[in-house]
């Protein structure tokens, strides 16, 4: 991290500054990961935070002056910096500032003599820049998916009747933590049972039961990367029905992973696991988009959608989660996520995929 990446970005989109306010884009440009602000321009790179976080910002931002506002007040610095810069347009978090940060800033501009300063929303012209991930960055990603699939395969002997839904949920994170995640990607996903049929279930005092599905979707940050993975396993032995359902899901997945290629729209990519799952009659039970993207978010852009008219290129990190929820019976999802490469896709989702049976 260092401020050029600023300096790029500052380039590509026409203000004289940035004030960045987003605890990823802040990372992203600075290193930054504590609260506070990070201010760019020509000749200056700054990141403004309090007395918790300064000696983390001195160490985490060696390229960027660091300013404690405790005592001079939270935007004294940055009014200081506008002078001397001479700021006309002031570039903006405006899909991350809320409204009344927004309206705080404008009264501090001014009460400062600043008024004079335009402040312009820079949309995705940051986001965008972290849709194509560097190697590192996929290294991390790689090592949060690697410690996913290991409290996978910790959990599958633990697995039986009578365990509840929260304790499931307990039990990955457990284990997540325990192979070195700094935290949750999301909050975790344990849903059995008709339960299972609700794509994003909260884990409930439910009882797993013999002939339950059972759909856990997880995910963890590791050096403040997002991994995220879905598997389903039926308690018990499956029915025709399950295995039928199962087995659509996973051929749509499979067919989705053969399939992509670099220069695909999102739409088209979409459309191969979506087509599998619509010929097997299961179109209107699938009402979700195939993927999204990862990284410091666990939601970026662009994503696999019937909307999306993008196209992924190499280096983006997308999720592959088809899947069929059937109300009152229950859901099936398989979700990995693959590194989009010159040739077509990489899986860094390494646990097994097929139907797993949990006889206990």
């Amino acid at each position: 991290m260092g401020k050029e990446k600023g300096k790029e970005i500052l380039q590509s989109v026409p203000v004289d500054a940035l004030l960045l306010t987003g605890s990823s884009n802040m990372r992203f440009v600075s290193g930054f990961t504590g609260e506070g602000y990070v201010y760019i321009s020509d000749t200056a790179a700054m990141v403004v935070t309090d007395s918790r976080y300064v000696i983390a910002a001195k160490s985490e931002c060696p390229q960027f002056s660091v300013v404690e506002w405790d005592k001079i007040g939270y935007y004294a610095p940055l009014l200081e910096i506008l002078r001397s810069d001479s700021v006309k347009t002031l570039g903006i978090e405006d899909q991350e500032m809320t409204v009344s940060e927004y309206e705080g800033l404008l009264k501090k501009l001014g009460g400062g003599g600043l008024s004079g300063i335009t402040l312009k929303g820079l949309g995705d012209g940051v986001t965008e820049r972290r849709a194509q991930k560097t190697p590192e960055e996929i290294e991390a990603i790689r090592q949060a998916e690697k410690i996913g699939d290991t409290a996978f395969l910790r959990l599958l002997p633990q697995l039986k009747t009578g365990m509840t839904e929260k304790q499931v949920a307990a039990l990955i994170e457990f284990f997540m933590k325990e192979e070195g995640a700094e935290g949750l990607s999301f909050d975790t996903i344990a849903a059995s049972g008709i339960h299972s049929a609700m794509p994003h279930a909260v884990p409930t005092g439910k009882v797993l039961e013999k002939g339950d599905f059972l759909t856990m979707d997880f995910g963890c940050r590791y050096r403040g990367y997002c991994s995220d993975m879905t598997r389903t396993v039926v308690m018990g032995s499956a029915s025709d029905r399950q295995r039928e359902i199962y087995e659509t899901v996973q051929k749509a997945q499979e067919t989705a992973l053969s399939g992509i290629r670099p220069g695909m729209t999102g739409r088209e990519v979409d459309a191969l696991a979506r087509d599998v799952i619509e010929k097997a009659g299961y179109g209107e039970n699938f009402g979700h988009s195939l993927g999204h993207s990862l990284g410091l978010d666990i939601h970026e852009k662009p994503g696999f959608s019937t909307k999306e008219r993008s196209r992924i290129k190499p280096g983006m990190v997308i999720s592959v989660e088809p899947g069929i929820y059937i109300e009152g019976f229950g859901g099936v999802r398989i979700e990995d996520v693959v590194v989009i490469t010159k040739e077509g896709c990489e899986n860094i989702t390494h646990s097994p995929r097929r139907l797993i049976e949990i006889d206990r």
